[in-house]
C-alpha cells in the first residue's frame, strides 16, 4: 500500500489525495482520541459519583464548564433532527474540560488514581495534536506518537481502575 501524504504537500492534489488523507487520519488517529475522551468521561463520572454523589455535576464542575455544556446541549435540543450527544452534561464538553474537572477535584482523584496530577499533564500534552485532528488537519509523526502514547496509557489506566479499585466504572 502506498504511503499516504498530507494532501497539502502535493502540488496539485486530487480529491483522492484529500480522501486518502482523511481516511488515514480516521484510521490511525481520530478513533484513538475518541476512545481517550470517552474513557475519561467514564472515569471522571465514576470517580466523582463515588466520591461526591451521582449528581456531582453541579458541585464538582466549574461554572464556565457548566455554561459551555448547557450552551451546546441547548443547541442540540432546539434541533431535534440532529443526534443528541447524550443525556449527561459530560457529553457536551471536551477532553480539556474533563482535564479541568480533574484538576479542580484532584484531591478526589488522588484517592483512586495515585498519579492523577500526571494524568492532567498527559492530557494537556495532546491539546495541540488533538486540535489538529479535530480541525481536520494532518498530524506530524510526533503528534501522532503523542496520541498513541496517551491512548495506550489510558487503556492501561482504565484496566487498572477496573481491576484494582472498589468501585465499578459507570457510563454517564
Amino acid at each position: 500500500m502506498p504511503r499516504v501524504i498530507d494532501f497539502r504537500k502535493i502540488p496539485n492534489p486530487t480529491s483522492n489525495n484529500i480522501d486518502n488523507s482523511g481516511k488515514y487520519i480516521g484510521k490511525n488517529n481520530y478513533w484513538k482520541l475518541y476512545s481517550v475522551e470517552n474513557m475519561f468521561r467514564v472515569i471522571v463520572h465514576s470517580v466523582l459519583s463515588v466520591q461526591i454523589s451521582s449528581d456531582w455535576w453541579d458541585t464538582a464542575t466549574d461554572e464556565l464548564v457548566r455554561k459551555k455544556a448547557k450552551k451546546y446541549k441547548e443547541k442540540y435540543l432546539i434541533r431535534p433532527w440532529y443526534t443528541n450527544q447524550g443525556s449527561h452534561d459530560i457529553y457536551y464538553i471536551d477532553l480539556f474540560d474533563l482535564e479541568e474537572i480533574m484538576r479542580v477535584n484532584l484531591h478526589l482523584f488522588d484517592v483512586i488514581i495515585e498519579d492523577a496530577d500526571q494524568w492532567i499533564v498527559k492530557i494537556e500534552g495532546v491539546r495541540l495534536p488533538r486540535n489538529i485532528i479535530a480541525h481536520m488537519n494532518f498530524p506530524s509523526s510526533n503528534d501522532a506518537n503523542r496520541i498513541d502514547v496517551l491512548y495506550n496509557d489510558t487503556i492501561n489506566l482504565f484496566k487498572y481502575i477496573q481491576k484494582n479499585t472498589n468501585f465499578s466504572l459507570q457510563i454517564p
